[in-house]
């Protein structure tokens, strides 16, 4: 009897940046930078709110500069099994938002002033995407603080790009170009990316993918932050999504072992 896959239902959360290389637009896949796009958006500069989950546990889709439309990334993900159900974010002039309704994906605002404090609006957040039968979350520039009750309702089911081979350089204060600054400081002769699962801990979570970059004579934090996201980012992000949309991701304590298609016996060997 042949077996029938779900197709997984995906939730880009878009959130704005407002200060931080990447993300946490709940959004899920998508996560790439704006000249990808097509379109720069200047963005202030600003400290994002630290503490568990905070902006960079996303998807480290947005940098400091630009921020990253979503539904781009179907475009590079060649999804199996998988749709970008919605966008997320937590200001209703996110560019996100114009480019999920070019594509006809349904956008939402949960905004951080409409609630009393940062549990309200997770729970919001949470009840949100149980409506919609979501998936999978992946974080691409949302710098809010979210409360335990997010990776409660989606363990090891929100993934989310820190622009560093962890556990280098990364952690609460670790984003956006301080990540690379800091690894030029340092003097490493390597840095890259990681794609994670997102828990309680701050770029905590087990480790699903990782892709290293060679550091250059010359390097600036700004040409160091382009090239990881060109050789590691927009490379990892787009894979770790199609594994876990093909239920290939197998999560053991804090190791993340990947089946090979065929285990699987479905019409993917």
């Amino acid at each position: 009897m042949k077996q029938t896959r779900t197709v997984r239902q995906s939730i880009v959360v878009s959130a704005v940046l407002l200060s931080v290389l990447f993300f946490l637009p709940l959004a899920v896949i998508e996560p790439f930078r704006a000249e990808l796009f097509g379109r720069e958006t200047p963005v202030e500069e600003s400290e994002p709110e630290v503490g568990k989950l905070d902006g960079e546990v996303m998807l480290q889709v947005l940098n400091e500069r630009f921020v990253s439309p979503v539904p781009a990334l179907a475009q590079r993900l060649e999804l199996k099994n998988g749709r970008i159900a919605a966008v997320l974010s937590s200001r209703p002039d996110a560019y996100a938002l114009e480019r999920a309704a070019a594509a006809g994906i349904p956008g939402y605002v949960v905004a951080r002033k409409d609630f009393p404090g940062n549990r309200e609006m997770t729970r919001a957040i949470v009840e949100r995407l149980q409506r919609l039968d979501i998936d999978l979350v992946v974080l691409a520039g949302f710098l809010h603080i979210l409360t335990e009750e997010m990776v409660a309702a989606y363990p090891n089911r929100i993934l989310n790009v820190h622009p560093a081979l962890i556990p280098s350089f990364c952690g609460t204060g670790y984003y956006g170009l301080r990540v690379h600054e800091r690894a030029l400081a340092y003097g490493v002769k390597v840095t890259g990316a990681t794609v994670h699962f997102v828990n309680e801990e701050p770029d905590g979570g087990p480790i699903v993918l990782q892709r290293a970059v060679d550091i250059q004579e010359g390097d600036t934090p700004e040409t160091l932050q382009r090239r990881v996201m060109e050789q590691a980012e927009w490379v990892i992000l787009p894979r770790a999504v199609s594994l876990f949309c093909q239920d290939r991701l197998v999560v053991k304590g804090r190791t993340v072992h990947i089946l090979p298609a065929c285990e699987k016996e479905e019409p993917l060997c």
